[in-house]
């Protein structure tokens, strides 16, 4: 019998600059695709995805991700993606935060499907990134379904 295996895995870079465009922090990270968003992803098999994702958050909580988590702990900031693009079996959305957007001590950011509330993809918590209000900042994540 032939059985295949199909996993959902996300990779997230985070680069901070200042307003001169100097890299202040750079890190890759994997995350936490949650259940509500494999849910998601596996109802646009019947056709029933009613928004896709195109909004990134970042926030200030600090409680590790679990698959039960339908939301950042402490949101701070949300915004839409600046780019998204598909190749092959890889989905890959960037979102930057400009100068006065998303100003503080950042530990965690999701992907949802929507400018409040929605459905959360994935979720990821990290060590301090501390953005202060002339930073730009940059999230660029790759989902991989396969």
């Amino acid at each position: 019998m032939m059985q295949d295996m199909v996993e959902v895995a996300g990779k997230l870079s985070i680069v901070l600059t200042t307003a001169d465009g100097m890299v202040k922090d750079s890190r890759e990270l994997n995350n936490l695709i949650v259940q509500v968003g494999k849910n998601y992803l596996a109802g646009g098999v019947i056709g029933s995805l009613a928004q896709p994702f195109i909004q990134m958050a970042l926030g200030t909580g600090t409680t590790a991700a679990t698959t039960s988590d339908t939301a950042l702990q402490t949101q701070l900031a949300r915004q839409a993606f600046t780019t998204a693009s598909m190749a092959a079996n890889v989905a890959t959305v960037s979102t930057t935060f400009d100068a006065g957007a998303a100003t503080g001590s950042l530990t965690e950011a999701g992907i949802f499907n929507a400018a409040t509330a929605g459905v959360m993809l994935s979720r990821v918590v990290f060590s301090v990134v501390n953005k202060a209000a002339t930073d730009v900042l940059t999230i660029t994540w790759s989902i991989t379904i396969g």
